[in-house]
């Protein structure tokens, strides 16, 4: 394991960040030493802390944006809308926190209380992406804080310094450094503090590839909360519409908003065959006139790069694969710059393909589907073992209700892109896309457990039937023709 971590700007190559690598013992140690006095302070406490979060987020937002910007690649427009999300979960949080973990009793006879309160889990880690690297950790941290865990976060090898940049604001803001603790490296790094017999529980988003990796080394260990988002092959679906202009740009938002970088992305076109030559046309002007540069280039740019040119080389691998397999080119994804990782949006018509990869193509890359009947769009639609997101373009109510009721996926949106996602509602998915444990909104529920008890203030108890009249006599089996 190296010593110490760089970061690169994608769209220079330029070096961003470097910082020493994290010991996982010495730093689950610390956070689990600081987990008792934490969770012993009041929740008002602990969102009050968390606000003041919120508020030197606002204060720092273009330095955060900047940074973001920089080491992701994305164009500052949509650093800042992170940035926003950033400061906007810790009420949503608290509200989350208020509604779906309650403190509840229920008077019963005699005296007698049912009650309902939450206790957290202790010490959690949380797992965090490159593609979002401060609103996605965000969204596990802040619940986690408010439910009283300590937390130890590793953000993505590939953005370190968002992170550090993340745990300094919450540290300023009163969060005690003990309580959340930053750990920086690479997969071993993560591997270590995910397997490590110290945390409570793990909250991750990433890969699937990582995901099922992580649900087998928690599956032996039932007592450890586990909540995984795990990306996903999301189709949109565009049926019956006049509006084909309108019914183009929600593609080409779902496909490729944050250079396709995003979970919730449209990876499938399906579409009606009679729509279908129209549809893809105005699909395909649109994606020309897209502009991808660097985060602060002028005209702002729709698209940044991808990660890195590790990333940009296997999306092109991956369209070169679906071309030789049948797929016919509808826009070619091409690479301006060999030396950066900045793609243009690639379309390619797969219907011919025998078999389709069902991966997640994490970058611009959009594959189309034609078919004759809503049964056969809903059918390819499923045709996929992630459940993450899926959006209906057109049609009727009633088709939409077909769809909702037999699309497989946590997202289901109608006239809307797939990446349309509220942080008052949950948002998670199925199969390869997680296991049943949705965040956003409903964070709440994977980082605090529910217990039962039953209260008296005096001591009553009796047994009323099978006691014998003479105490001293003792037990005896009586039963006919037994004795």
């Amino acid at each position: 394991m190296s010593d110490e971590l760089l970061s690169f700007e994608p769209a220079t190559g330029e070096e961003l960040w470097r910082g020493p690598a994290s010991d996982v013992d010495a730093e689950v140690d610390i956070a689990r030493r600081a987990w008792p006095e934490w969770a012993s302070k009041p929740v008002t406490f602990r969102t009050e802390t968390l606000r003041r979060f919120a508020d030197r987020v606002k204060a720092e937002g273009d330095a955060l944006a900047d940074l973001i910007a920089r080491e992701t690649g994305k164009p500052m427009w949509e650093a800042r809308t992170e940035v926003e999300s950033v400061a906007n979960k810790v009420d949503i949080s608290v509200k989350a926190y208020a509604e779906r973990t309650p403190n509840r009793r229920i008077e019963g006879a005699m005296g007698l209380r049912n009650a309902v309160r939450h206790k957290p889990h202790g010490t959690l880690a949380v797992l965090g992406p490159y593609n979002f690297p401060a609103h996605l950790p965000n969204g596990h941290i802040v619940p986690a804080l408010i439910a009283g865990n300590s937390v130890l976060f590793k953000p993505s090898e590939k953005t370190p310094a968002t992170g550090a940049r993340l745990v300094k604001l919450f540290h300023e803001a009163g969060v005690p450094k003990e309580a959340l603790r930053l750990v920086i490296g690479g997969p071993e790094t993560g591997k270590a503090l995910a397997g490590h017999p110290g945390i409570d529980g793990l909250l991750f988003t990433g890969s699937a590839r990582t995901g099922i990796a992580i649900n087998r080394q928690f599956a032996s260990n039932p007592g450890k909360i586990v909540a995984l988002e795990m990306g996903g092959n999301n189709p949109i679906v565009v049926w019956d519409t006049a509006d084909i202009r309108t019914a183009a740009t929600l593609v080409v938002q779902s496909a490729f908003l944050s250079a396709g970088q995003r979970c919730s992305n449209a990876r499938r076109l399906i579409v009606k065959q009679a729509l279908a030559d129209g549809l893809i046309e105005e699909v395909r002007n649109l994606s020309n006139r897209l502009i991808v540069d660097h985060p602060h280039a002028d005209p702002a740019p729709y698209m940044g790069p991808v990660i890195d040119n590790e990333a940009a080389d296997g999306l092109t691998e991956s369209f070169l694969v679906l071309m030789s397999n049948g797929g016919q080119v509808i826009r070619h994804m091409t690479r301006p710059n060999p030396a950066r990782p900045f793609l243009t949006p690639g379309i390619i018509d797969v219907t011919a393909m025998p078999e389709r990869p069902d991966i997640e193509l994490f970058g611009p890359l959009l594959q189309v589907i034609r078919v004759d009947s809503f049964e056969a769009a809903i059918a390819e639609a499923n045709n996929t073992a992630f459940g993450l997101s899926a959006a209906l373009i057109g049609g009727t109510p009633q088709l939409y209700d077909q769809f909702w009721a037999n699309a497989r996926a946590g997202v289901i949106n109608w006239n809307r892109p797939t990446n349309g996602a509220s942080s008052a509602a949950p948002f998670g998915g199925i199969g390869l896309s997680g296991n049943h444990r949705p965040s956003a909104f409903y964070a709440a529920d994977y980082c605090a457990y529910p217990v039962a008890s039953s209260e008296s203030d005096a001591l009553r108890a009796s047994i009323g039937v099978g006691l014998r009249d003479d105490p001293n006599e003792g037990p005896k089996l009586v039963r006919k023709g037994f004795l």
